[in-house]
């Protein structure tokens, strides 16, 4: 029945959104009424103003949130009636969504400017990406970056599912290395997928596909202890990706790319897909590197690109190629 009711109210919502009657959405519950409020929420595109009033907003709100734009606002008491404290924690969410749909229905007919481009960054590729950012904002496009730390991931997906993107530079692909391997920051198998169903143009990389993330060194799990790890900072440990599991994930990059239905290109550095992956730093791997090649090249099909430049990922040159590339794509 909840998931029934859940639906129906995602239903309304995206009606009265469709008709242009719908600035903003606020709900009030615990968790079952957190739950159904959040997924009417989730349904609307990023960008429409979402508040949930909850007794779970002190907890993991992952469930309620997922990749789009919902706010939380804590009830301290239960939903049970009004007295004191949640007379003023209540007026005060009123005047919250009341002044956030002031602001979305005066800015929505703003919207509209330069042509939005996703882009994915790590700390390891930050020179790539900030590079192809450069150029392309120098030939008129407003570039958003996402952090490739799963949620990030998720979230671009979402924007270019809700159509806010015209084009999608994924030069870090790295949240399948965890999805796979069974890292922290993994996006779900529906990475990659987006883009080639809404479709638009696609410029892809290998960017950190070189390693699996965890917590600080002691959170690694026991079966990984023979592995090459990597201590980043005091709470961020990697590990390398072997031979096997870089063959597999050239294997999958290859698939969702073979499936898109826009045009894609795959970009692949031959000299090191990271900051820590070329010669003479500490993930530096020759067969590892060599096992994602050439299961990229044996899998990518004729309608995709594939363009091998014999420079490391983070080269000018190779950001330069990429930006370049998505901008002929675009046809601007």
């Amino acid at each position: 029945a909840m998931e029934t009711m859940a639906r129906g109210a995602a239903t309304i919502a995206c009606d009265l959104f469709g008709q242009g009657r719908l600035h903003a959405v606020l709900a009030l519950g615990g968790s079952g009424g957190a739950s159904l409020g959040t997924h009417a929420m989730r349904a609307l595109p990023i960008g429409v103003p979402k508040l949930m009033v909850s007794t779970m907003a002190s907890g993991d709100t992952r469930p309620y949130v997922g990749a789009v734009d919902v706010t939380m606002m804590y009830s301290v008491v239960d939903i049970a009636g009004i007295n004191q404290v949640s007379e003023r924690i209540l007026s005060n969410a009123a005047a919250a969504v009341a002044g956030m749909a002031r602001a979305y229905a005066a800015f929505r007919p703003a919207m509209g400017g330069r042509p939005l481009i996703s882009t994915t960054m790590f700390g390891v590729t930050t020179p790539c990406v900030t590079l192809a950012r450069e150029r392309l904002e120098q030939l008129g496009y407003e570039v958003l970056v996402f952090h490739a730390t799963g949620a990030g991931g998720r979230s671009m997906e979402a924007l270019i599912d809700a159509g806010f993107i015209a084009g999608s530079l994924d030069i870090t692909t790295t949240e399948w290395a965890d999805e796979l391997v069974g890292g922290v920051l993994g996006a779900g198998p529906t990475r990659l997928d987006a883009a080639g169903q809404k479709p638009i143009p696609q410029v892809v990389s290998l960017g950190a596909l070189d390693m699996v993330n965890f917590g600080p060194f002691e959170s690694v799990p026991e079966r990984f202890q023979g592995r090459r790890l990597y201590r980043h900072n005091a709470s961020v440990t990697l590990m390398r990706t072997t031979p096997a599991e870089c063959a597999e994930l050239g294997r999958i990059i290859a698939t969702k790319l073979n499936a898109a239905k826009g045009p894609a290109a795959l970009f692949v550095p031959l000299r090191g897909v990271s900051l820590i992956a070329t010669e003479g730093q500490p993930f530096y791997d020759p067969e590892a590197d060599r096992a994602l090649v050439e299961s990229v090249r044996a899998q990518i099909g004729p309608g995709v690109e594939l363009h091998e430049l014999d420079m490391a990922l983070n080269d000018s040159r190779f950001a330069h190629a990429m930006a370049d590339r998505l901008h002929a794509m675009l046809g601007r």
